[in-house]
């Protein structure tokens, strides 16, 4: 569990993230969401510890991240798996090489473990038979899956997801949700996804904090969204026909 109490983020002398409190749950998906500009790519860079917030504190299982020591802070690292958006897989590295890159940052197996936890990972995201090729040799959605299997290599509590589904059609995008969704629940993580898109809201928004203006406007989760009545959230949720449908067909169903 992630609880983040009261956060404030600012950059000279704008004020970014206005006093947000949430918890992020385990073993659920977790979604940030909102219009670009809201915070959430700050408030995640502050999660993270890359920012420090000028109020507030961010919480790792009931521990201060403010209290920790140097060495708890290497621990936390080590306890993080990150899906970066777009993948960011090293191009000169085969697909073995990249997912095993975090094994060989922050643990001491040898070779033979690493290369055994590594098949394991790909086989697990249906990539047996690619650890030779180079991200270059193979699709996006392909690539999006090593990038997943490289989080999970280090059995992380805690997972971060910064738009998963950028630049992905439809139904990889979803094929992607669901993985994320299934591996959260298996190794009981605390997953934590940024996204703006509302498929993604629609799939596996378990547990969803939606930022407007560095403010959290609204949480709840992917059931709640469809019947709130904060004009603020449905501009944004109904943005697009498709879930003005959605929401039509609730309406007529009630």
């Amino acid at each position: 569990m992630i609880e983040i109490k009261n956060i404030h983020k600012g950059f000279d002398g704008e004020e970014i993230l206005k006093g947000i409190d949430f918890v992020f749950e385990t073993g659920v998906t977790n979604l940030i969401i909102g219009q670009s500009g809201s915070g959430k790519s700050v408030l995640l860079k502050t999660m993270l510890g890359l920012f420090k917030p000028e109020e507030g504190s961010i919480e790792y299982d009931g521990k201060a991240y403010s209290s920790f020591t140097d060495e708890e802070q290497r621990e936390l690292r080590t306890e993080v798996g990150m899906l970066f958006q777009g993948g960011a897989l090293f191009d000169s590295m085969t697909v073995e090489e990249n997912v095993m890159f975090p094994l060989r940052m922050f643990t001491n197996q040898r070779k033979r473990e690493m290369k055994s936890r590594v098949a394991e990972v790909l086989k697990r995201v249906n990539l047996e038979g690619s650890e030779n090729k180079y991200p270059s040799e193979i699709s996006g959605g392909m690539q999006k899956r090593v990038a997943i299997a490289r989080a999970i290599v280090n059995k992380p509590k805690y997972l971060f997801c910064d738009e998963p589904n950028s630049g992905l059609d439809p139904t990889t995008a979803t094929v992607i949700d669901k993985l994320i969704q299934e591996l959260t629940v298996e190794n009981n993580i605390t997953t934590v996804v940024i996204t703006h898109d509302m498929n993604s809201v629609l799939e596996i928004g378990e547990n969803i904090a939606f930022l407007k203006d560095g403010l959290l406007a609204w949480k709840g989760d992917k059931s709640q969204i469809f019947q709130t009545d904060d004009e603020t959230v449905t501009d944004f949720v109904y943005s697009s026909n498709l879930f003005k449908k959605v929401r039509d067909a609730q309406l007529k169903g009630h």
